[in-house]
């Protein structure tokens, strides 16, 4: 479950929206300009907190795409992993450049199955959150990443972080989404066998780019 839907199964009169996108919180409490979103599943009620929210460093957009919103928030952790254990391998901005395109690819592929909106995941919680995750210093997921690629294990990698690397919960649950869902995610199955059954980061990287030959974009029609 989502938070909306765990606080609307827990408190079913509650007026539920979500707030996300790339919003470092120590760059938020400095007033260096962010740009979010606020899903809601009323326009009147997106609207309200759209205009508690808003300031003239906190610019603050809505929509009525929840769980696609959530999804973005969410999802975009498991490839900041991957981008940071990239880095720690040594690799450089091809490598991160293709992380994030393909991250994002299979973060909408699953979004949109569970019911989210392809726009949403091109817009501030979907490609914006995740490029400044997986870009970013700031961000706990990158540099447990980091470690990873470095050759520490996930529980060393957590400890030095000493912060909550959200990246490990979600991969596991993106993992069962997959299942439940039906969806190829490449990445985060190797996220996984990393994370969970000591698979070898460089060795995941090779399989990755050794796949079988694809399309980008198979809908695209040729001459």
């Amino acid at each position: 479950m989502t938070m909306t839907a765990v606080i609307k199964d827990e408190i079913p009169g509650a007026g539920v929206a979500v707030l996300s996108g790339p919003s470092h919180a120590e760059e938020v409490s400095r007033g260096i300009p962010t740009t979010c979103v606020i899903g809601a599943h009323t326009r009147e009620y997106a609207e309200y907190l759209q205009n508690i929210f808003m300031s003239d460093v906190f610019r603050v957009y809505i929509s009525p795409d929840v769980i696609g919103i959530e999804l973005g928030g969410s999802l975009k952790n498991v490839i900041a992993l991957a981008a940071g254990v990239a880095d720690g391998l040594g690799y450089g901005d091809n490598t991160k450049a293709a992380l994030i395109t393909r991250g994002i690819h299979e973060i909408t592929r699953l979004g949109v199955a569970m019911g989210g909106k392809m726009q949403t995941f091109y817009g501030l919680s979907g490609i914006g959150d995740l490029i400044v995750t997986c870009a970013s210093m700031h961000s706990r997921n990158r540099r447990a990443g980091i470690l990873i690629g470095q050759g520490k294990t996930m529980q060393e990698a957590m400890d030095e972080v000493n912060t909550v690397v959200e990246g490990v919960y979600s991969a596991k649950a993106a993992l069962g989404l997959a299942h439940r869902y039906g969806v190829e995610l490449p990445l985060v199955e190797s996220v996984n066998r990393v994370l969970f059954e000591n698979g070898s980061a460089r060795d995941e990287v090779m399989e990755l780019m050794q796949r079988d030959k694809k399309i980008e974009n198979p809908d695209l029609p040729w001459d």
